[in-house]
Protein backbone atom coordinates (compact mmCIF):
# COMPACT_ATOMS: atom_id res chain seq x y z
CA UNK A 1 0.00 0.00 0.00
CA UNK A 2 1.15 3.54 -0.72
CA UNK A 3 2.78 5.53 2.06
CA UNK A 4 2.22 8.80 0.21
CA UNK A 5 -0.58 10.95 1.61
CA UNK A 6 -3.49 10.67 -0.82
CA UNK A 7 -3.78 13.73 -3.03
CA UNK A 8 -6.89 15.56 -4.09
CA UNK A 9 -6.68 15.48 -7.90
CA UNK A 10 -10.23 16.70 -8.53
CA UNK A 11 -9.01 19.72 -10.50
CA UNK A 12 -6.79 17.51 -12.68
CA UNK A 13 -9.33 17.59 -15.46
CA UNK A 14 -9.85 19.20 -18.82
CA UNK A 15 -11.93 22.37 -18.97
CA UNK A 16 -14.40 20.82 -21.38
CA UNK A 17 -15.41 18.29 -18.72
CA UNK A 18 -16.53 21.20 -16.53
CA UNK A 19 -18.22 23.06 -19.37
CA UNK A 20 -20.14 19.89 -20.32
CA UNK A 21 -21.11 19.44 -16.67
CA UNK A 22 -22.38 23.02 -16.63
CA UNK A 23 -24.34 22.36 -19.81
CA UNK A 24 -25.97 19.28 -18.26
CA UNK A 25 -26.80 21.36 -15.18
CA UNK A 26 -28.33 24.22 -17.19
CA UNK A 27 -30.46 21.83 -19.25
CA UNK A 28 -31.70 19.94 -16.19
CA UNK A 29 -29.80 16.80 -17.14
CA UNK A 30 -27.61 16.62 -14.04
CA UNK A 31 -29.66 13.73 -12.60
CA UNK A 32 -29.17 11.62 -15.75
CA UNK A 33 -26.93 8.58 -15.44
CA UNK A 34 -24.28 7.55 -17.93
CA UNK A 35 -22.24 4.39 -18.50
CA UNK A 36 -18.73 4.91 -19.82
CA UNK A 37 -16.02 2.45 -20.90
CA UNK A 38 -12.29 3.15 -20.65
CA UNK A 39 -10.38 1.10 -23.21
CA UNK A 40 -7.49 1.33 -25.65
CA UNK A 41 -7.66 0.79 -29.37
CA UNK A 42 -5.38 -1.37 -31.46
CA UNK A 43 -1.87 -0.02 -31.46
CA UNK A 44 1.28 -0.96 -33.32
CA UNK A 45 3.65 -3.05 -31.18
CA UNK A 46 1.01 -3.58 -28.46
CA UNK A 47 -0.78 -6.88 -29.02
CA UNK A 48 -1.61 -7.17 -25.33
CA UNK A 49 -1.25 -4.90 -22.33
CA UNK A 50 -0.73 -5.36 -18.59
CA UNK A 51 -3.33 -3.52 -16.53
CA UNK A 52 -1.93 -1.05 -14.00
CA UNK A 53 -3.23 2.05 -12.24
CA UNK A 54 -6.26 0.54 -10.51
CA UNK A 55 -4.96 1.50 -7.06
CA UNK A 56 -4.40 5.07 -8.23
CA UNK A 57 -7.96 5.19 -9.59
CA UNK A 58 -9.31 4.11 -6.19
CA UNK A 59 -7.26 6.75 -4.35
CA UNK A 60 -8.44 9.41 -6.79
CA UNK A 61 -12.14 8.55 -6.45
CA UNK A 62 -11.93 8.37 -2.65
CA UNK A 63 -10.53 11.91 -2.56
CA UNK A 64 -12.82 13.44 -5.17
CA UNK A 65 -14.08 16.81 -3.89
CA UNK A 66 -13.76 20.51 -4.74
CA UNK A 67 -12.13 22.73 -2.12
CA UNK A 68 -13.03 26.38 -1.53
CA UNK A 69 -9.79 27.34 -3.30
CA UNK A 70 -10.87 25.25 -6.29
CA UNK A 71 -14.28 26.94 -6.38
CA UNK A 72 -12.71 30.38 -6.10
CA UNK A 73 -10.53 29.65 -9.13
CA UNK A 74 -13.48 28.31 -11.14
CA UNK A 75 -15.49 31.42 -10.18
CA UNK A 76 -12.65 33.58 -11.53
CA UNK A 77 -13.06 32.03 -14.99
CA UNK A 78 -16.46 33.75 -15.32
CA UNK A 79 -17.95 30.67 -16.95
CA UNK A 80 -20.19 29.24 -14.25
CA UNK A 81 -23.02 30.55 -12.08
CA UNK A 82 -23.20 30.29 -8.28
CA UNK A 83 -25.82 27.54 -8.33
CA UNK A 84 -23.44 25.30 -10.30
CA UNK A 85 -20.49 26.13 -8.05
CA UNK A 86 -22.63 25.32 -5.01
CA UNK A 87 -23.44 21.95 -6.57
CA UNK A 88 -19.71 21.31 -7.11
CA UNK A 89 -19.07 22.12 -3.43
CA UNK A 90 -21.22 19.15 -2.42
CA UNK A 91 -20.13 16.81 -5.21
CA UNK A 92 -18.89 13.37 -4.17
CA UNK A 93 -18.72 10.20 -6.23
CA UNK A 94 -21.90 8.20 -5.67
CA UNK A 95 -21.78 5.79 -8.61
CA UNK A 96 -20.42 2.40 -9.52
CA UNK A 97 -17.00 1.54 -10.94
CA UNK A 98 -15.82 -1.85 -12.12
CA UNK A 99 -12.21 -2.36 -13.19
CA UNK A 100 -9.56 -4.86 -14.16
CA UNK A 101 -7.27 -6.02 -11.37
CA UNK A 102 -3.70 -4.79 -11.73
CA UNK A 103 -1.57 -7.37 -13.49
CA UNK A 104 -4.45 -8.61 -15.69
CA UNK A 105 -3.51 -9.23 -19.32
CA UNK A 106 -5.86 -7.07 -21.40
CA UNK A 107 -6.50 -6.44 -25.08
CA UNK A 108 -7.73 -3.66 -27.38
CA UNK A 109 -11.39 -2.61 -27.11
CA UNK A 110 -11.94 -4.39 -23.78
CA UNK A 111 -13.31 -2.10 -21.05
CA UNK A 112 -10.50 -1.75 -18.49
CA UNK A 113 -12.66 0.51 -16.32
CA UNK A 114 -16.46 0.74 -16.46
CA UNK A 115 -18.16 3.71 -14.83
CA UNK A 116 -21.91 3.94 -14.13
CA UNK A 117 -22.74 7.20 -12.38
CA UNK A 118 -24.68 10.47 -12.56
CA UNK A 119 -23.58 12.06 -15.82
CA UNK A 120 -21.77 14.99 -14.18
CA UNK A 121 -19.66 12.69 -12.00
CA UNK A 122 -18.97 10.27 -14.84
CA UNK A 123 -17.89 13.15 -17.08
CA UNK A 124 -15.69 14.80 -14.46
CA UNK A 125 -13.57 11.71 -13.79
CA UNK A 126 -12.75 10.97 -17.44
CA UNK A 127 -9.49 12.89 -17.72
CA UNK A 128 -7.96 11.67 -14.48
CA UNK A 129 -8.91 8.04 -15.06
CA UNK A 130 -7.33 8.15 -18.50
CA UNK A 131 -4.21 9.83 -17.14
CA UNK A 132 -3.76 7.24 -14.38
CA UNK A 133 -4.56 4.12 -16.39
CA UNK A 134 -2.98 5.12 -19.71
CA UNK A 135 0.46 5.81 -18.29
CA UNK A 136 0.76 3.02 -15.77
CA UNK A 137 -0.64 0.36 -18.12
CA UNK A 138 1.76 1.52 -20.84
CA UNK A 139 4.82 1.17 -18.59
CA UNK A 140 3.70 -2.18 -17.16
CA UNK A 141 3.25 -3.41 -20.72
CA UNK A 142 6.67 -2.21 -21.82
CA UNK A 143 8.23 -3.87 -18.77
CA UNK A 144 6.47 -7.12 -19.63
CA UNK A 145 8.03 -7.08 -23.10
CA UNK A 146 11.48 -6.36 -21.69
CA UNK A 147 11.13 -9.16 -19.14
CA UNK A 148 10.01 -11.55 -21.87
CA UNK A 149 13.13 -10.72 -23.90
CA UNK A 150 15.35 -11.35 -20.85
CA UNK A 151 14.20 -14.99 -20.74
CA UNK A 152 14.31 -15.43 -16.99
CA UNK A 153 17.24 -13.10 -16.20
CA UNK A 154 16.73 -10.43 -13.55
CA UNK A 155 15.50 -7.10 -14.95
CA UNK A 156 15.92 -3.90 -12.94
CA UNK A 157 14.08 -0.62 -13.63
CA UNK A 158 16.65 2.21 -13.71
CA UNK A 159 14.78 5.07 -15.37
CA UNK A 160 13.94 7.66 -12.71
CA UNK A 161 16.35 10.34 -13.93
CA UNK A 162 14.91 10.11 -17.45
CA UNK A 163 11.23 9.88 -16.50
CA UNK A 164 8.93 12.70 -17.58
CA UNK A 165 8.49 14.09 -14.09
CA UNK A 166 8.35 12.76 -10.52
CA UNK A 167 4.95 11.04 -10.83
CA UNK A 168 6.02 9.29 -14.03
CA UNK A 169 9.14 8.08 -12.23
CA UNK A 170 7.36 6.91 -9.08
CA UNK A 171 4.27 5.30 -10.56
CA UNK A 172 6.16 4.17 -13.65
CA UNK A 173 8.58 2.23 -11.45
CA UNK A 174 5.66 0.62 -9.60
CA UNK A 175 4.06 -0.27 -12.94
CA UNK A 176 7.36 -1.77 -14.12
CA UNK A 177 7.32 -4.04 -11.08
CA UNK A 178 3.79 -5.16 -11.99
CA UNK A 179 5.08 -5.83 -15.51
CA UNK A 180 7.70 -8.22 -14.14
CA UNK A 181 10.79 -6.24 -13.13
CA UNK A 182 12.62 -7.60 -10.09
CA UNK A 183 13.69 -4.31 -8.52
CA UNK A 184 14.00 -0.58 -9.11
CA UNK A 185 16.64 2.05 -8.45
CA UNK A 186 13.86 4.40 -7.29
CA UNK A 187 14.16 4.72 -3.51
CA UNK A 188 10.84 6.57 -3.06
CA UNK A 189 8.96 3.84 -4.94
CA UNK A 190 10.73 1.29 -2.76
CA UNK A 191 9.62 3.14 0.38
CA UNK A 192 6.05 3.74 -0.79
CA UNK A 193 5.32 0.28 -2.12
CA UNK A 194 7.77 -1.99 -0.31
CA UNK A 195 9.51 -3.18 -3.47
CA UNK A 196 13.17 -4.14 -3.80
CA UNK A 197 15.63 -1.36 -4.56
CA UNK A 198 19.07 -1.96 -6.05
CA UNK A 199 21.98 -0.01 -7.38
CA UNK A 200 25.74 0.17 -7.60
CA UNK A 201 28.05 3.16 -8.08
CA UNK A 202 28.50 5.61 -10.95
CA UNK A 203 31.52 6.56 -13.02
CA UNK A 204 31.97 9.62 -10.81
CA UNK A 205 32.94 7.34 -7.92
CA UNK A 206 35.81 5.86 -9.93
CA UNK A 207 36.87 9.28 -11.18
CA UNK A 208 36.96 10.66 -7.60
CA UNK A 209 39.91 8.44 -6.63
CA UNK A 210 43.57 8.53 -7.75
CA UNK A 211 43.02 5.42 -9.87
CA UNK A 212 40.46 2.75 -10.68
CA UNK A 213 41.89 0.11 -8.35
CA UNK A 214 41.78 2.52 -5.39
CA UNK A 215 38.15 3.33 -6.20
CA UNK A 216 37.19 -0.35 -6.38
CA UNK A 217 38.98 -1.12 -3.10
CA UNK A 218 37.26 1.78 -1.37
CA UNK A 219 33.85 0.62 -2.56
CA UNK A 220 34.53 -2.97 -1.52
CA UNK A 221 35.58 -1.73 1.91
CA UNK A 222 32.26 0.04 2.42
CA UNK A 223 30.06 -2.68 0.81
CA UNK A 224 31.94 -6.00 1.18
CA UNK A 225 28.76 -8.12 1.04
CA UNK A 226 27.18 -6.38 -1.98
CA UNK A 227 30.15 -5.42 -4.11
CA UNK A 228 29.14 -4.73 -7.73
CA UNK A 229 31.82 -2.81 -9.62
CA UNK A 230 31.36 -0.61 -12.70
CA UNK A 231 34.25 -1.53 -14.98
CA UNK A 232 34.02 0.69 -18.08
CA UNK A 233 35.22 4.10 -16.83
CA UNK A 234 38.62 3.87 -18.54
CA UNK A 235 39.11 0.55 -20.34
CA UNK A 236 36.78 -2.36 -19.69
CA UNK A 237 39.00 -5.31 -20.57
CA UNK A 238 42.50 -3.92 -19.95
CA UNK A 239 41.88 -2.25 -16.60
CA UNK A 240 38.25 -2.51 -15.43
CA UNK A 241 37.82 -6.27 -15.30
CA UNK A 242 41.42 -7.02 -14.14
CA UNK A 243 41.10 -4.46 -11.31
CA UNK A 244 37.72 -5.92 -10.35
CA UNK A 245 39.27 -9.39 -10.23
CA UNK A 246 42.04 -8.10 -7.94
CA UNK A 247 39.45 -6.66 -5.54
CA UNK A 248 37.29 -9.80 -5.76
CA UNK A 249 40.33 -11.91 -4.85
CA UNK A 250 40.88 -9.71 -1.81
CA UNK A 251 37.22 -9.96 -0.81
CA UNK A 252 37.24 -13.75 -1.11
CA UNK A 253 40.36 -13.94 1.03
CA UNK A 254 38.40 -12.10 3.74
CA UNK A 255 35.47 -14.53 3.44
CA UNK A 256 33.15 -12.37 1.33
CA UNK A 257 31.39 -13.29 -1.92
CA UNK A 258 31.66 -10.65 -4.65
CA UNK A 259 28.42 -9.86 -6.49
CA UNK A 260 29.83 -9.01 -9.91
CA UNK A 261 30.61 -6.32 -12.45
CA UNK A 262 28.54 -3.84 -14.46
CA UNK A 263 29.02 -3.01 -18.14
CA UNK A 264 27.50 0.29 -19.24
CA UNK A 265 28.92 0.93 -22.71
CA UNK A 266 30.57 -0.61 -25.73
CA UNK A 267 29.77 -3.86 -27.50
CA UNK A 268 27.97 -5.62 -24.69
CA UNK A 269 27.91 -8.99 -26.45
CA UNK A 270 31.67 -9.05 -27.03
CA UNK A 271 32.61 -7.44 -23.73
CA UNK A 272 30.38 -9.72 -21.67
CA UNK A 273 31.79 -12.85 -23.31
CA UNK A 274 35.38 -11.72 -22.75
CA UNK A 275 34.63 -10.59 -19.18
CA UNK A 276 32.92 -13.90 -18.41
CA UNK A 277 36.00 -15.79 -19.61
CA UNK A 278 38.31 -13.60 -17.50
CA UNK A 279 36.17 -13.91 -14.36
CA UNK A 280 35.83 -17.69 -14.74
CA UNK A 281 39.55 -18.13 -15.34
CA UNK A 282 40.23 -16.19 -12.12
CA UNK A 283 37.90 -18.45 -10.11
CA UNK A 284 34.95 -16.06 -9.92
CA UNK A 285 32.38 -18.20 -11.72
CA UNK A 286 29.66 -16.94 -9.35
CA UNK A 287 30.28 -13.26 -10.13
CA UNK A 288 27.39 -11.92 -12.18
CA UNK A 289 27.62 -9.63 -15.17
CA UNK A 290 25.18 -6.75 -15.05
CA UNK A 291 24.49 -4.68 -18.20
CA UNK A 292 22.97 -1.23 -18.64
CA UNK A 293 23.01 1.51 -21.26
CA UNK A 294 20.02 2.30 -23.53
CA UNK A 295 18.60 -1.21 -23.38
CA UNK A 296 15.13 -2.29 -24.43
CA UNK A 297 13.48 -5.57 -25.41
CA UNK A 298 14.84 -5.48 -28.96
CA UNK A 299 18.44 -4.87 -27.88
CA UNK A 300 18.20 -7.53 -25.17
CA UNK A 301 16.77 -10.05 -27.64
CA UNK A 302 19.59 -9.35 -30.12
CA UNK A 303 22.28 -9.56 -27.44
CA UNK A 304 20.85 -12.91 -26.38
CA UNK A 305 20.99 -14.12 -29.99
CA UNK A 306 24.64 -13.07 -30.13
CA UNK A 307 25.48 -15.18 -27.09
CA UNK A 308 25.99 -12.32 -24.63
CA UNK A 309 26.92 -13.56 -21.15
CA UNK A 310 24.77 -11.13 -19.19
CA UNK A 311 22.93 -12.16 -16.03
CA UNK A 312 21.13 -8.96 -14.97
CA UNK A 313 19.69 -6.19 -17.16
CA UNK A 314 19.30 -2.60 -15.98
CA UNK A 315 16.76 -0.88 -18.24
CA UNK A 316 16.19 2.84 -17.92
CA UNK A 317 15.15 5.45 -20.46
CA UNK A 318 13.45 3.21 -23.01
CA UNK A 319 11.40 1.49 -20.32
CA UNK A 320 10.30 4.41 -18.12
CA UNK A 321 9.36 6.50 -21.17
CA UNK A 322 8.18 3.58 -23.35
CA UNK A 323 10.24 5.26 -26.02
CA UNK A 324 8.94 3.41 -29.10
CA UNK A 325 5.25 3.69 -28.08
CA UNK A 326 4.99 6.89 -26.01
CA UNK A 327 1.23 6.66 -25.34
CA UNK A 328 -1.25 3.84 -24.85
CA UNK A 329 -4.00 5.90 -26.45
CA UNK A 330 -6.76 4.87 -24.10
CA UNK A 331 -10.16 6.50 -24.58
CA UNK A 332 -13.30 6.93 -22.45
CA UNK A 333 -16.58 6.62 -24.33
CA UNK A 334 -20.26 6.77 -23.45
CA UNK A 335 -21.79 3.34 -24.08
CA UNK A 336 -25.24 3.80 -22.51
CA UNK A 337 -27.56 6.15 -20.68
CA UNK A 338 -29.82 5.15 -17.80
CA UNK A 339 -33.30 6.68 -18.06
CA UNK A 340 -35.84 5.79 -15.34
CA UNK A 341 -33.83 2.70 -14.54
CA UNK A 342 -33.73 1.53 -18.16
CA UNK A 343 -30.36 1.17 -19.91
CA UNK A 344 -30.42 2.88 -23.32
CA UNK A 345 -27.36 1.73 -25.32
CA UNK A 346 -25.40 4.33 -27.29
CA UNK A 347 -22.93 3.97 -30.15
CA UNK A 348 -20.43 6.31 -31.78
CA UNK A 349 -20.17 5.84 -35.53
CA UNK A 350 -17.14 6.85 -37.55
CA UNK A 351 -15.75 6.77 -41.06
CA UNK A 352 -12.79 5.04 -39.40
CA UNK A 353 -14.05 1.63 -38.28
CA UNK A 354 -11.50 1.45 -35.45
CA UNK A 355 -13.18 4.49 -33.86
CA UNK A 356 -16.64 2.92 -33.82
CA UNK A 357 -17.59 2.04 -30.23
CA UNK A 358 -19.23 -1.03 -28.70
CA UNK A 359 -22.60 -0.09 -27.17
CA UNK A 360 -24.30 -1.16 -23.96
CA UNK A 361 -23.57 -2.14 -20.39
CA UNK A 362 -20.79 -4.68 -20.88
CA UNK A 363 -18.53 -7.18 -19.16
CA UNK A 364 -15.38 -9.01 -20.27
CA UNK A 365 -15.15 -12.79 -20.07
CA UNK A 366 -12.00 -14.89 -20.44
CA UNK A 367 -12.36 -18.46 -21.63
CA UNK A 368 -9.86 -21.12 -20.50
CA UNK A 369 -9.18 -24.70 -21.47
CA UNK A 370 -9.08 -27.52 -18.91
CA UNK A 371 -5.38 -26.80 -18.26
CA UNK A 372 -6.03 -23.16 -17.38
CA UNK A 373 -4.65 -21.70 -20.61
CA UNK A 374 -6.47 -18.72 -22.09
CA UNK A 375 -8.40 -19.52 -25.27
CA UNK A 376 -10.17 -16.25 -26.08
CA UNK A 377 -11.96 -13.25 -24.58
CA UNK A 378 -15.58 -12.28 -25.07
CA UNK A 379 -16.94 -8.76 -24.67
CA UNK A 380 -20.53 -9.43 -23.65
CA UNK A 381 -23.59 -7.58 -22.40
CA UNK A 382 -23.91 -7.57 -18.63
CA UNK A 383 -27.01 -9.77 -18.59
CA UNK A 384 -25.65 -12.44 -20.91
CA UNK A 385 -24.66 -15.84 -19.56
CA UNK A 386 -22.35 -18.29 -21.34
CA UNK A 387 -23.38 -21.95 -21.08
CA UNK A 388 -20.11 -23.85 -20.62
CA UNK A 389 -21.87 -27.19 -21.20
CA UNK A 390 -22.52 -26.31 -24.85
CA UNK A 391 -20.07 -25.67 -27.71
CA UNK A 392 -19.33 -21.97 -28.31
CA UNK A 393 -18.35 -20.56 -31.68
CA UNK A 394 -16.00 -17.58 -31.60
CA UNK A 395 -14.89 -15.47 -34.54
CA UNK A 396 -11.64 -13.83 -35.64
CA UNK A 397 -11.73 -10.15 -34.55
CA UNK A 398 -11.09 -8.82 -38.08
CA UNK A 399 -11.60 -11.70 -40.49
CA UNK A 400 -15.07 -12.86 -39.49
CA UNK A 401 -15.05 -15.74 -41.98
CA UNK A 402 -12.56 -17.41 -39.62
CA UNK A 403 -14.11 -19.08 -36.61
CA UNK A 404 -13.40 -21.73 -34.01
CA UNK A 405 -15.65 -23.87 -31.85
CA UNK A 406 -14.77 -24.24 -28.17
CA UNK A 407 -16.09 -27.41 -26.54
CA UNK A 408 -14.46 -27.68 -23.12
CA UNK A 409 -13.89 -24.39 -21.39
CA UNK A 410 -14.37 -22.40 -18.22
CA UNK A 411 -15.28 -18.72 -17.92
CA UNK A 412 -13.91 -15.93 -15.70
CA UNK A 413 -15.22 -12.39 -15.44
CA UNK A 414 -12.36 -9.89 -15.65
CA UNK A 415 -14.08 -6.74 -14.38
CA UNK A 416 -14.37 -6.66 -10.60
CA UNK A 417 -16.33 -4.14 -8.49
CA UNK A 418 -14.22 -1.26 -7.16
CA UNK A 419 -17.03 1.10 -6.02
CA UNK A 420 -20.71 0.43 -5.41
CA UNK A 421 -22.97 3.38 -4.50
CA UNK A 422 -19.86 5.53 -4.12
CA UNK A 423 -18.28 3.23 -1.51
CA UNK A 424 -15.03 1.36 -2.08
CA UNK A 425 -15.69 -2.40 -2.07
CA UNK A 426 -12.32 -3.60 -3.42
CA UNK A 427 -9.38 -4.13 -1.10
CA UNK A 428 -6.20 -3.16 -2.92
CA UNK A 429 -3.60 -5.93 -2.62
CA UNK A 430 0.05 -5.52 -1.67
CA UNK A 431 2.53 -5.24 -4.52
CA UNK A 432 3.84 -8.77 -3.86
CA UNK A 433 0.35 -10.20 -4.37
CA UNK A 434 -0.12 -8.14 -7.54
CA UNK A 435 3.21 -9.38 -8.90
CA UNK A 436 2.29 -13.00 -8.18
CA UNK A 437 -1.10 -12.54 -9.85
CA UNK A 438 0.60 -10.90 -12.86
CA UNK A 439 2.99 -13.85 -13.17
CA UNK A 440 0.05 -16.27 -13.13
CA UNK A 441 -1.73 -14.17 -15.74
CA UNK A 442 1.18 -14.12 -18.17
CA UNK A 443 1.77 -17.84 -17.66
CA UNK A 444 -1.81 -18.55 -18.76
CA UNK A 445 -1.04 -17.30 -22.28
CA UNK A 446 0.87 -19.38 -24.78
CA UNK A 447 4.19 -17.91 -25.85
CA UNK A 448 2.94 -17.46 -29.41
CA UNK A 449 0.78 -14.59 -28.17
CA UNK A 450 3.68 -12.93 -26.36
CA UNK A 451 6.56 -13.10 -28.83
CA UNK A 452 7.97 -9.72 -29.77
CA UNK A 453 7.83 -10.09 -33.55
CA UNK A 454 4.62 -11.02 -35.36
CA UNK A 455 2.82 -12.56 -32.39
CA UNK A 456 -0.20 -14.75 -32.93
CA UNK A 457 -3.37 -12.66 -32.61
CA UNK A 458 -5.33 -13.51 -29.48
CA UNK A 459 -9.04 -13.72 -30.20
CA UNK A 460 -11.24 -11.05 -28.63
CA UNK A 461 -14.77 -11.57 -29.89
CA UNK A 462 -18.13 -9.93 -29.28
CA UNK A 463 -20.88 -12.08 -27.82
CA UNK A 464 -23.86 -12.76 -30.05
CA UNK A 465 -25.95 -10.36 -27.97
CA UNK A 466 -23.45 -7.51 -28.28
CA UNK A 467 -22.90 -8.13 -31.98
CA UNK A 468 -26.65 -8.06 -32.69
CA UNK A 469 -27.10 -4.90 -30.59
CA UNK A 470 -24.25 -3.14 -32.39
CA UNK A 471 -25.62 -3.98 -35.84
CA UNK A 472 -29.10 -2.85 -34.78
CA UNK A 473 -27.81 0.53 -33.55
CA UNK A 474 -25.71 1.03 -36.66
CA UNK A 475 -28.80 0.52 -38.84
CA UNK A 476 -30.99 2.77 -36.65
CA UNK A 477 -28.44 5.59 -36.54
CA UNK A 478 -27.86 5.49 -40.28
CA UNK A 479 -31.62 5.61 -40.89
CA UNK A 480 -32.02 8.59 -38.53
CA UNK A 481 -29.09 10.34 -40.16
CA UNK A 482 -30.58 9.82 -43.61
CA UNK A 483 -33.93 11.24 -42.41
CA UNK A 484 -32.19 14.28 -40.91
CA UNK A 485 -30.38 14.94 -44.17
CA UNK A 486 -33.62 14.71 -46.17
CA UNK A 487 -35.44 17.04 -43.80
Amino acid sequence: MSMMKPRNLTMMTDLYQLTMMYGYYKHGMDKNEGIFDLFFREKKYIEYAVMAGTESVIEYINNLHFTEEDLAYLRSLNLFDEGFLSMLRDLRFTGEIYGMKEGTIVFPNEPLIRVKAPIMQAQLVETALLNLVNHQTLIATKASRVVYAAQGDDVLEFGLRRAQGPDAGIYGARAAMIGGCDATSNVLTGQMYNVDVRGTHAHSWVMSFPNELAAFRAYAEVFPTSCMLLVDTYDTLRSGVPNAITVFDELKAKGYKPVGIRLDSGDLAYLSKRARHMLDAAGHQDAKIFASGDLDETVIRDLKLQGARIDVWGVGTKLITSLDVPALGGVYKLSAEVVNGEIIPKIKLSENIIKMTNPGYKKVLRLYNKNGMALADLIALEGEEIDTTKPLRIYHPEQSYKSKVLREFTVRELLVPLFIDGKQVYETPDIEDIQEYAREEIASFWEEYRRLLNPHIYKVDMSDGLYDLKQKLIRENKRKNDEDIKS
